[in-house]
């Protein structure tokens, strides 16, 4: 049986790990190679690498940074922010990138992903949505959660799967640093939809909310989360134990 992963994210901002509620009010938390050295040395499945205003601020995501918390982690890691083109799946990968998250790259030019997938590989392409309820409807958010689309989040994470994205991470805005819970709705009819691995991703609170998310949506495959690891508010030893008491596959 697949074993679900543990994954902390390091939101990077000016170079440092942040943290806000809904995408907004960012604090400071801590240095990104440090941080990330703590997580691959403490039994995290993955780790993911944001630069989260490499798009909004239309530059290049953080190189110098990346090289160093690539060198010091042992585990997989995905790297996004600012990614538009295939030269910059190529950039990040060769500052140690196992793979490449894409969001807003992807909004401008579908054929993004088509293109990374076919010269790197499905397993490289990571697509990362950033999704909140508009009137009802789940709608895709470009730069960083800034701009709603009003593009429909399962028809585009259908087309970009069809297109060769790998894995999708569904970033709630709705819970994101709310800390009540990963919203289940959302993650539901994103699971009847893809057929890659899931990551869910915005508003885990506790051990016990991993624990509903993955008895109550058994097809989800990792879930994600930054300011309750950051915190300490939750060790992943801890959360891996209490996964395998309630018979959840998991690396421990």
């Amino acid at each position: 049986m697949i074993t679900k992963r543990i994954i902390p994210c390091l939101d990077v901002k000016d170079g440092r790990v942040v943290k806000g509620v809904n995408f907004a009010g960012l604090h400071d938390v801590s240095s990104p190679p440090d941080l990330a050295q703590f997580y691959s040395s403490c039994g995290a499945d993955e780790l993911v690498f944001y630069d989260i205003t490499a798009s909004s601020e239309g530059r290049r995501l953080f190189t110098e940074i990346l090289r160093e918390t690539a060198r010091r982690v042992f585990i997989p890691l995905t790297v996004g922010g600012g990614i538009s083109d295939v030269a910059d799946f190529e950039r990040v990968l060769s500052c140690g990138a196992d793979k490449v998250s894409v969001n807003s790259g992807a909004i401008a030019r579908p054929q993004l992903i088509r293109e990374a997938a076919a010269l790197y590989g499905d397993q490289c392409v990571v697509l990362s949505v950033d999704v909140k309820r508009v009137d009802g409807a789940f709608h895709v958010f470009a730069r960083g959660g800034r701009d709603d689309t009003g593009m429909d989040a399962i028809a585009w994470i259908k087309r970009c799967v069809g297109d060769g994205a790998g894995e999708v991470v569904v970033n709630s805005i709705d819970t994101d640093g709310v800390k009540k819970g990963f919203d289940l709705e959302m993650l539901a009819a994103v699971c009847e939809a893809a057929s890659v691995p899931v990551i869910a991703s915005g508003g885990a609170g506790s051990i016990g909310d991993f624990i509903t998310l993955f008895k109550t949506l058994p097809k989800v495959d990792a879930g994600l989360a930054a300011s309750i690891f950051h915190f300490g508010e939750v060790k992943i030893a801890d959360l891996k134990a209490e996964m395998a008491r309630n018979r959840i596959p998991v690396r421990l």
